[in-house]
């Protein structure tokens, strides 16, 4: 039985990472960070499912700004594969907490990397990259070729976390694999995401709960995938024979706007009427387009994607109507 071990189980991409480990026969271990909240609703269900995880789903404490605690995590699970999804993930809180990000983001992997190597487990690495670390971006669409731009002190620590993770492929013949994951949505994104603020306010003011929806930049534009797809991608990665880097998207680009325009009139209604923009919701520095060109994905990993950019919306609109009815 395979053993992983998982950073950010309890987001998005962690939770739908688990499950698809557990239904491959996994053991999975997750790491969990204490804090004054109780943030694992994504994984309870999880728990709950005795016939998915069958006592293989287990959950430990740690933290990727605390090097011992990753160094007692590896040796004791000895796990086989290493997912590192753990970030603070949002650009703009970026802007307002600098070092933290940079702590997390950047010098966490390191250290998680570092801790692999120096325990002698040596399992398969899997970073996760992001699109962010194209930022102005210098071609499109963007590949793994593409040369980094970043417009956040999140794509800068991202940009480290990669490089640092192809360092340690070359300097030590780890197999450590990133994926260049453009913008992916689902019903279980965070609710300060704007896509999931968008679905949950077009649920809200649907069922008469909510006036207005205030919003940034309408114009920019995000290759937009379905981020249960995409942890396939990530899981067929570290099956390689060899490591390397790909870039995952849909190859398509939509702006905000569009994604406004399709989640309102899937419930009959036209958004000019509910939402506004305000100047507090724009970034510094504004990342206006991403389309990724996942060819590379394709060919050697035989992955792509299968949810439409419609279907995608209206899925977390449907999802976001139901739990209002629940």
């Amino acid at each position: 039985m395979k053993k992983a071990l998982i950073t950010g189980i309890t987001g998005q991409d962690g939770s739908y990472l688990a499950e698809l480990l557990l239904e491959k026969g996994y053991e999975v271990h997750g790491i969990l960070r204490r804090t004054s909240t109780f943030n694992r609703q994504r994984i309870d269900p999880i728990y709950q499912n005795k016939e998915l995880n069958q006592g293989r789903f287990h959950l430990h404490y740690g933290d990727l700004a605390d090097s011992p605690s990753l160094y007692k995590l590896i040796e004791q699970i000895a796990p086989d594969e290493i997912y590192n999804l753990a970030a603070q993930s949002h650009v703009k809180v970026s802007f307002e907490n600098p070092e933290y990000t940079a702590d997390v983001v950047a010098t966490g992997t390191l250290r998680l990397l570092e801790a692999n190597r120096q325990t002698g487990v040596m399992a398969r690495f899997y970073q996760a990259s992001s699109s962010e670390m194209f930022g102005k971006v210098r071609e499109t669409p963007q590949t793994e070729l593409t040369p980094f731009h970043p417009r956040s002190p999140y794509g800068v620590a991202k940009v480290f976390a990669h490089q640092i993770t192809v360092n340690y492929r070359e300097s030590y013949g780890m197999h450590a694999s990133c994926g260049i994951l453009f913008n992916h949505e689902s019903p279980r994104r965070g609710e300060n995401f704007v896509t999931r603020k968008i679905t949950q306010s077009v649920a809200k003011i649907h069922k008469g709960l909510q006036d207005k929806l205030v919003l940034g930049n309408m114009d920019a534009k995000r290759d937009w995938g379905y981020a249960k797809e995409y942890v396939e991608a990530m899981w067929l990665m570290l099956q390689q024979d060899e490591a390397d880097d790909y870039v995952i998207a849909t190859n398509e680009t939509h702006s905000v706007r569009e994604f406004l325009e399709i989640a309102f009139n899937h419930v009959g209604k036209d958004y000019q009427d509910y939402v506004e923009t305000s100047s507090a919701y724009y970034r510094p520095a504004e990342v206006d387009l991403l389309i990724g060109d996942c060819s590379k994905a394709k060919t050697k990993l035989g992955w792509q994607p299968a949810t439409t950019f419609e279907g995608l919306v209206k899925l977390m609109v449907d999802s976001d109507l139901e739990a209002l009815n629940a």
